[in-house]
């Protein structure tokens, strides 16, 4: 996986350097760290977007706030696509997934055409 991130803040790039950097599974902790992140964060803008409070975007989706306020938190990793589709619905968006290719793990590259 190491691929090596690069950020604007001198202390941020330091820490990453000194405590992620080179070591394969904080890389990957990191990463899916930064997804829920990033996933928490799409949900909560789209729900102030649209001008709702958690409570009434759970009455249209068919939950309970606090299962809305669990999405919108950065350190829930339990997503579901059936419930991030009901969200989407509620919200007027569709959800898409997409698959992108990473930097391949020496001895496991692909053939050309996928072939392994």
């Amino acid at each position: 996986m190491s691929h090596q991130r690069k950020f604007d803040s001198p202390a941020l790039q330091h820490s990453y350097d000194r405590f992620i950097a080179g070591d394969a599974a904080r890389e990957q902790a990191y990463e899916q760290e930064l997804a829920n992140a990033d996933l928490a964060r799409m949900i909560y803008d789209l729900r102030a977007a649209s001008g709702l409070t958690q409570r009434q975007l759970a009455e249209r989706v068919g939950t309970t706030a606090s299962v809305i306020s669990r999405l919108e938190n950065a350190d829930y990793s339990g997503h579901s696509m059936a419930m991030l589709r009901r969200v989407a619905e509620a919200l007027n968006q569709r959800v898409e997934v997409r698959f992108v290719p990473r930097e391949p793990v020496v001895g496991q590259g692909l053939r050309p055409n996928g072939a392994r």
